[in-house]
């Protein structure tokens, strides 16, 4: 065979692309889905929180004007945050309004100066200049946020910092009489860092999970690809090996017509060959006593030639199977009989073993018969010092129950044949023999299949051989 084609393209050469660059994609592609998809639950988050500030901010304002700013001005005159009475008693109203509330701390501050004038944080009291633009925006009457967050990935490693999330809101203090009356600045700061933290993990097992699904995606795409490439590498030598059969197949008919026009053309001249000796030996025999062995030998030659004429006909034109229900035991009676001289020539002992309850079946009695010669004068000419041969006909379950198969064993005690000789035992024109056209177990096969049968052989050096001819009924 010639060097493999099979190997010079890959049939999934695109698929094995497409894989590894849907993995590419996909290690970009994941990250990016994870930060989508956990910044718009910090944006969820973020748009609720501020909600909830607002509404804390609004329970608050509320209750401080009607508990706190009113009763201070009946009682004091005026509105001081700092005076330990009004700062103790604003202190015990904001408290009491964010107890269970998710709020860190509130802060009033003073809407002239940007001062905090009362916060649930000590020290902060006093302070200036805090969230500028924020309290500029709540002064003029807006509602604004600030967002402070600091962590990533790295901080849900352990020992690390945990990741860290507030949210400042900045709501106008207005006056309950008159809304559009700015009091000051309501800052309310919510912590939000565990929300903030499982968004983070939410984000890191999105990217986990996309990783180990692609990559498993991956890994079966390249299993399937990989038994793929072998399923086409296997077929792609099968039909290699198709190939060539069907080269040597066609090698062979052209032979098989060659060796039918010549042995065609040379038959009837060894005919002539055979009769001119004939008569010649005829003559000879009276004149010259002495020469007529030297016809016999032409004769004798011209019979073996014909013999393989015959041999190569029969291989490249082989007859018309004509079936006919017929006794497979008279048959290979028949064949037996035929050899018998054979047999008591080479000093070989021969055994028949036939069920006489066999049925009729369908077969070409004369292209069987010639077969049953040929494997048996295999066996004889294996036996060149003498031997048994043994002959076994026996039934055998058939494929259809309704019919009944037909064993033919035939066994020598020879010499064997080894491995190499089993694997070419049928091919046309192998021969282990001197003289042998290597013609004869070819032909045999093909009369064999023709009987849609089968012919196996099992041997070993050194202990004989088994031919074993099964036919359906």
């Amino acid at each position: 065979m010639g060097p493999d084609k099979t190997k010079d393209y890959e049939p999934f050469g695109l698929v094995k692309f497409f894989s590894f660059t849907t993995l590419l994609v996909f290690l970009v592609f994941a990250p990016v889905l994870a930060t989508l998809i956990s910044n718009h639950a910090n944006g969820v988050m973020l748009r609720r929180s501020e909600e909830y500030a607002l509404v804390s901010a609004r329970n608050i304002n509320h209750q401080v004007y009607d508990r706190f700013v009113l009763p201070s001005f009946l009682r004091y005159g005026s509105l001081i945050p700092q005076h330990p009475g009004q700062q103790k008693r604003l202190d015990a109203i904001i408290r009491d309004i964010t107890h269970g509330l998710n709020v860190e701390s509130v802060s009033i501050l003073d809407q002239k100066n940007n001062m905090i004038v009362y916060s649930t944080t000590s020290g902060r009291v006093g302070q200036e200049g805090e969230g500028l633009e924020q309290f500029q925006m709540a002064k003029a009457g807006r509602t604004s946020s600030l967002l402070q967050a600091k962590g990533s990935f790295i901080n849900l490693l352990p020992g690390r910092e945990k990741p860290s999330y507030r949210l400042i809101s900045y709501i106008p203090f207005r006056s309950e009489k008159t809304p559009s009356s700015i009091l000051g600045v309501i800052e309310i700061i919510q912590d939000l860092s565990e929300d903030y933290e499982a968004t983070i993990r939410l984000k890191a097992i999105i990217t986990l999970i996309s990783f180990l699904c692609m990559f498993c995606l991956f890994v079966v795409l390249r299993l399937i690809v990989a038994r793929a490439d072998k399923i086409i590498d296997a077929r792609a030598r099968e039909r290699q090996v198709l190939e060539d059969k069907l080269h040597r197949s066609e090698h062979l008919a052209g032979l098989g017509k060659m060796v039918a026009s010549v042995s065609h053309e040379i038959k009837n001249p060894l005919g002539i060959v055979r009769s001119t000796a004939e008569m010649l030996r005829k003559r000879l025999g009276e004149t010259s006593p002495a020469n007529v062995q030297l016809a016999s030998v032409i004769i004798e030659e011209t019979v073996r030639l014909d013999g393989i004429v015959r041999e190569f006909l029969d291989f490249a034109r082989p007859r018309e199977i004509k079936l006919k229900p017929a006794s497979i035991a008279e048959v290979v009676r028949g064949a037996a009989a035929f050899i018998s001289p054979e047999l008591d020539k080479n000093k070989i002992e021969c055994t028949l073993n036939i069920d006489e309850n066999l049925k009729p079946i369908p077969i070409d009695r004369e292209l069987l018969y010639r077969a049953l010669l040929n494997v048996l004068i295999n066996g004889i000419q294996a036996m060149k010092d003498g031997g048994m041969l043994k002959i076994t006909v026996k039934g055998h379950p058939a494929e259809n129950p309704k019919n009944s198969g037909v064993t033919i064993e035939i066994s020598d005690n020879g010499p064997g044949i080894t491995d190499e000789g089993l694997q070419q035992i049928f091919k046309p024109f192998y021969t282990d023999k001197y003289r042998g056209t290597g013609l004869g177990l070819a032909i045999v096969k093909n009369i064999i299949d023709s009987h849609k049968g089968r012919i196996e052989v099992a041997s070993s050096p050194g202990e004989g051989t088994v031919f074993s001819i099964k036919l359906e009924g």
